[in-house]
C-alpha cells in the first residue's frame, strides 16, 4: 500500500503534466510562479498539492480584506435594495467571465481566479467616489496619491497578517496592480519578463505619480484576460442595476450600440466574451474586433454620462466628502496625540507589527485604515465620533 508521500508526489506530477499537455504556449504555468520569500511557505510550492496560483486564491479568500468585500459599494451606494451589485458580486462575475475566456484560450484558470478575486480589495467605502476623496486627502497631506489597484496589492503584500503580508506570487500581484478596468484597450499585449524589481517600482510609482496605474500592463496573458473581463463584468451589469433603481430605462440605450452589443447584461457579456475569444484564439495577445471595440467605448461613455455621473445619485456626495475629511483629520490627530482609545488604534494599529508602525507615515496609516472600511463601518465611525450620545434616562 502506497504511503501519503507517494500519493502526494503522484498528484503533484500529474498536476504538472496536465498543465504541460493542455495549457497554451502563451499561458503562465503554475511551476513558474515566483514568490518574493519562497522560504517562508509552510510547504514549498514544488512539494504542495495545491499549485502556486491555486494556493494564492486560498490565501486571498481567507484574508481579512476579502471578508470586507461583502459591504463594499460597487456603483450604487445609499440604496436600500437587495438586488443591486456589491463589490463581492462584481469580483465573482469577473472571475467567472475571465475563466470562461481563459479556458477557451487554454490559459491558467487558477492564476485568472486569484487575480480576479483579489483585484478590488483596495476599494474604499463608497467605491470610486471614495477613491477620489481619499486621493485628494493624500495630495493635500503631501503624501502622494491613492490608487485602489495599488491598495489591493498593499493589503495583500504588506498589511495582512499584521504587516507580514500573504507572500503571494509575482504574477498574481502584478495582475491585480495592472487590472485597470476603467481603461478599454483594443489589444492588450503582456509585458512579459517582468521582474520583482520592475513590479515593485511600478507599485511604488502608483502611489507617487498621479495616474501612473494607467501606464502599466500585465505581465501575463491571464492578467490581460482579467483586465478585459473586468470591463465586461461591470458594463452591462451596471446598466441592469441602473434600471432596477429607476435611474434609466432600457429604451434609453442608443440603438446603434444595442444593434451591435445587445440591450441586456447577458447579451452584452456574450457578445463581448465571444469577440475576445474569436480575436485572441491562438494569439499572443488579448483583443477585441474593431467594431466591437468602438461599440464598447460608446457604451462606456453612455454609462458615464447617464449612470456614473448622473446628478440624481450625486446629491449626497458633498456629505460623503465631508465625512472622509473629518475622519481623516480626526485619525491623524488621534495618532499624533497617542489617543489609544481611538478606533484607528483599537481596530487597526494595535494589530500591526513594529515594522509597519515605524516605517509608515501617519497619513498613510490613516489612509490604510479608511481604505479597508466597509460602507457601514465607515458611517458608524462618523456617527460615533461626531454625533452626540444620549445620557439615557439619568446620569449614570
Amino acid at each position: 500500500m502506497r504511503n501519503l508521500i507517494q500519493i502526494y508526489q503522484e498528484i503533484i506530477k500529474k498536476n504538472r503534466q496536465r498543465e504541460q499537455e493542455f495549457l497554451s504556449d502563451y499561458a503562465c504555468k503554475s511551476q513558474d510562479g515566483l514568490r518574493f520569500n519562497p522560504q517562508v511557505e509552510k510547504i514549498p510550492d514544488p512539494e504542495n498539492i495545491r499549485q502556486a496560483f491555486f494556493h494564492d486564491t486560498d490565501k486571498i479568500i481567507h484574508s481579512m480584506a476579502y471578508t470586507r468585500y461583502i459591504d463594499k459599494t460597487q456603483v450604487f451606494a445609499l440604496f436600500e435594495n437587495a438586488h443591486i451589485t456589491h463589490r463581492v458580486l462584481h469580483v465573482q462575475f469577473v472571475s467567472k467571465i475571465a475563466r470562461v475566456i481563459g479556458r477557451c484560450l487554454r490559459l491558467n484558470e487558477d492564476l485568472i481566479e486569484a487575480i480576479a478575486l483579489g483585484h478590488d480589495l483596495g476599494h474604499t467605502p463608497y467605491g470610486h467616489d471614495g477613491e477620489r476623496f481619499l486621493t485628494k486627502l493624500c495630495e493635500e497631506a503631501n503624501k502622494g496619491y491613492f490608487c485602489h489597484n495599488a491598495q489591493s496589492v498593499r493589503f495583500l503584500m504588506e498589511l495582512e497578517g499584521g504587516g507580514k503580508g500573504l507572500n503571494l506570487t509575482l504574477q498574481v500581484l502584478d495582475g491585480i496592480l495592472t487590472h485597470n478596468g476603467e481603461i478599454v484597450n483594443e489589444r492588450l499585449i503582456p509585458d512579459r519578463g517582468k521582474t520583482w524589481a520592475q513590479f515593485l517600482q511600478e507599485y511604488e510609482n502608483c502611489f507617487k505619480i498621479k495616474g501612473y496605474s494607467k501606464k502599466i500592463y500585465p505581465m501575463t496573458m491571464e492578467g490581460c484576460v482579467v483586465r478585459v473581463a473586468d470591463v465586461i463584468a461591470y458594463i452591462g451589469r451596471d446598466i441592469e442595476d441602473a434600471i432596477v433603481v429607476d435611474l434609466i430605462k432600457r429604451s434609453d440605450l442608443p440603438p446603434s450600440i444595442v444593434k451591435i452589443l445587445g440591450d441586456s447584461n447577458d447579451k452584452i457579456i456574450n457578445t463581448l466574451a465571444l469577440d475576445v475569444i474569436n480575436n485572441s484564439y491562438g494569439q499572443s495577445f488579448i483583443a477585441f474586433s474593431k467594431e466591437i471595440y468602438h461599440a464598447l467605448l460608446e457604451l462606456k461613455q453612455f454609462n458615464y454620462d447617464h449612470i456614473y455621473f448622473n446628478p440624481k445619485i450625486k446629491t449626497e456626495e458633498h456629505k460623503i466628502r465631508q465625512i472622509f475629511q473629518l475622519l481623516f483629520d480626526k485619525y491623524v490627530e488621534d495618532i499624533k496625540k497617542a489617543n489609544y482609545s481611538s478606533p484607528v488604534f483599537q481596530h487597526f494599529l494595535k494589530a500591526m507589527d513594529e515594522n509597519y508602525i515605524t516605517n509608515t507615515s501617519i497619513e498613510r496609516m490613516v489612509t490604510d485604515f479608511i481604505a479597508g472600511m466597509t460602507d457601514d463601518f465607515f458611517n458608524k465611525q462618523f456617527k460615533e465620533a461626531f454625533f452626540p450620545k444620549s445620557f439615557g434616562i439619568k446620569v449614570q
